[in-house]
């Protein structure tokens, strides 16, 4: 039951992530943070798939998570295989829905939906992989919010992109992270408050 419960959940949260990526970053070129981003990055100069570059980039972090704690690797090894298969598999919806809405309304939305499936696979000690996998390691380390600490490593790759696809990108994306970290903390505030009164 709880294998089939976190199955759940990393079904919902992938759904949700990739929503966010396919119907409202990347019509306008807008980016995540982290892994994620810098798949967005990948694909923005070169068409690769994102999904694709996100395995392929997240291949050192796991290697980390082997070695420093095997129970982050088995959490969050499926969520990321099976994030990055549906980000790449509802990227082709998009050419059969396209919203029209402004670039600021898309990047706050495409934050809102990205943040909540973060944050609902973190809350239910899955994830991703990739750098909210890095995120959780340091996040218990300085004990500081996940959430916070995703958007500190978010801001770097939001600034690279800044400069490899437009300062627009960078302002628009900057927004973006920031409905992320808010969504994701949102989603792992309670629980780590538990977490910590318990320990």
């Amino acid at each position: 039951m709880h294998i089939l419960k976190k199955g759940l959940v990393i079904l919902f949260g992938s759904i949700l992530l990739s929503i966010g990526i396919n119907f409202f970053l990347v019509p306008f070129e807008l980016l995540d943070g982290g892994i994620i981003g810098v798949g967005l990055i990948i694909k923005y100069l070169t068409g690769m798939k994102p999904g694709l570059a996100i395995i392929f980039l997240s291949i050192p972090i796991f290697a980390l998570a082997w070695f420093y704690n095997k129970s982050y690797f088995y959490n969050s090894l499926f969520g990321m295989l099976f994030s990055s298969f549906v980000i790449d598999l509802l990227s082709f919806s998009r050419g059969y829905i396209q919203l029209q809405i402004p670039p600021v309304v898309s990047s706050v939305f495409g934050g809102i939906f990205v943040g909540l499936g973060i944050g609902i696979m973190l809350r239910y000690e899955t994830s991703t992989g990739g750098t909210d996998l890095l995120a959780q390691f340091l996040s218990k380390i300085f004990k500081i919010n996940v959430g916070i600490m995703i958007f500190i490593i978010d801001a770097l790759v939001i600034c690279l992109g800044g400069l490899l696809i437009s300062k627009e990108s960078f302002f628009l994306s900057s927004l973006t992270i920031t409905v992320v970290a808010l969504f994701t903390s949102l989603c792992t505030w309670n629980d780590e408050r538990t977490k910590l009164k318990t320990s």
